[in-house]
């Protein structure tokens, strides 16, 4: 590996948790160049929700680079980029009822989430976008600037400007109604906060430790916006593309986002691509005011329109998703249960699932000894106190239940035995007691 370490830089992260030299993958597999083998519970960080080469998208994606089709067009017409255009529309919008432009920012999810900033702040006149603690919207400096991570945030080298975090749903654990904070705020002209521009949201936090929020809260910020002549951005860049189990990881609360931002497993294949999903009222800017060099990559085009017409012309993979996610769940809470003194925590929605710890070492030591078993996972969280799980939705049950054979595993060997209920309570009236 004297390579790397000699000509990459020190920001490199994943490399330094899984220190081998991966060659190949398949479905949810990886291989290293010595041929150890992976199950991946990471996927590209989501990028990957139809797996590694995926054998039918890769077919397109070859007869398409075996044809000479276009591999690189900017914003030009080129007939995959109509197809895609044809499929979300038939596929996704259409069937749900939504109307939206599509605005192709550039190969990432930062692009979008600029683009949607930029966006709502030319839209409204206004300057300020409120969003909440925990946030990761990207590493550009807006995209930063509307994120909570202070380890992220410190690498700006400027000042981050132009927004506000506010709470996220149960950030005080009950203590106050959903949004006080926020309605006092707007309601008191001496508050120091505007009506913003727009309040940009995930709707489970991936980085932010798998916090999902509750479909009464998604509601009542939708109404405070629709209220207030806010606009609501949804960043489903890591949990659209039927992470949570629908296509858009909102639908379940039953609301229209004003702008909507997908990456990551919108091409299918891992191949870069990011979209924007803007109202038509909002379509306000001039030719070429927003632009990018790589926001035409054919290939995406390709394998993207054959994911979409491939996996959400029926409701086959949403109930598959749901039912492997309830698994995943009912596991997790299995081991919650083992640890009643641990103060344990299982998150998430679908297959965005993640386990709470005491703390970011133990989260971690869990996912090293799962490496050494065979299973990719990270952490996420504040302080990294969260596993958490992406496995590909394709994942074969089998596949899944070994994964979480070995996570119960690797718990089992760093938390050592879990303490019986009976032995717990003995052991806290004794305490009491002596007190």
């Amino acid at each position: 590996m004297d390579i790397f370490s000699q000509l990459e830089s020190d920001v490199r992260s994943y490399s330094r948790s899984w220190p081998v030299v991966f060659d190949r993958a398949v479905g949810s597999m990886m291989y290293d160049e010595r041929g150890g083998a992976y199950l991946d519970f990471f996927a590209g960080a989501g990028a990957l929700n139809y797996g590694h080469n995926n054998p039918e998208l890769k077919k397109v994606l070859l007869d398409y680079l075996g044809d000479d089709r276009v591999m690189h067009s900017l914003d030009m017409f080129t007939s995959s980029r109509r197809d895609f255009l044809e499929a979300l529309q038939e596929v996704i919008l259409e069937p749900r009822g939504l109307d939206y432009k599509v605005v192709f920012p550039g190969p990432g999810g930062a692009n979008a989430v600029e683009a949607a900033l930029k966006l709502a702040r030319k839209a409204t006149g206004r300057e300020s976008v409120v969003n909440f603690t925990n946030a990761f919207h990207g590493m550009t400096l807006g995209a930063l600037a509307v994120t909570g991570n202070s380890l992220k945030r410190g690498g700006a080298g400027v000042p981050l400007v132009h927004a506000t975090p506010m709470p996220y749903d149960d950030y005080f654990d009950g203590d106050y109604p959903d949004f006080f904070y926020f309605e006092r705020l707007l309601d008191d002209a001496g508050s120091g906060l505007n009506t913003p521009a727009a309040v940009i949201v995930e709707t489970v936090q991936g980085e932010g430790g798998i916090n999902a929020a509750r479909v009464e809260w998604l509601r009542r910020l939708s109404e405070i916006c629709k209220e207030r002549e806010i606009l609501l951005i949804v960043d489903d860049i890591q949990m659209g593309c039927g992470r949570t189990g629908d296509f858009f990881s909102f639908e379940e609360a039953g609301i229209v986002p004003d702008i909507v931002c997908l990456s990551k497993s919108i091409s299918g294949y891992g191949i870069p691509m990011a979209l924007t999903l803007i109202r038509p009222d909002l379509d306000i800017w001039e030719p070429g005011e927003h632009n990018g060099t790589f926001r035409g990559i054919g290939p995406a085009f390709a394998t993207a329109a054959a994911a979409l017409r491939r996996y959400w012309s029926d409701d086959g993979l949403k109930a598959s998703t749901l039912a492997k996610g309830a698994k995943v769940e009912s596991r997790f809470n299995g081991i919650v249960a083992r640890y009643p003194n641990l103060n344990l925590v299982a998150k998430g929605r679908g297959l965005a699932r993640g386990l709470q710890f005491p703390d970011g070492e133990t989260a971690e030591a869990v996912c090293r000894a799962a490496f050494t078993r065979g299973l990719l996972m990270e952490t996420s969280g504040p302080e990294g106190e969260v596993m958490k799980i992406l496995p590909a939705l394709t994942i074969s049950d089998a596949e899944l239940e070994r994964g979480l054979a070995i996570i119960e595993d690797c718990v089992l060997s760093v938390l050592g035995p879990s303490i019986p209920t009976s032995e717990l309570v003995g052991a806290t009236t004794s305490k009491e007691d002596d007190a």
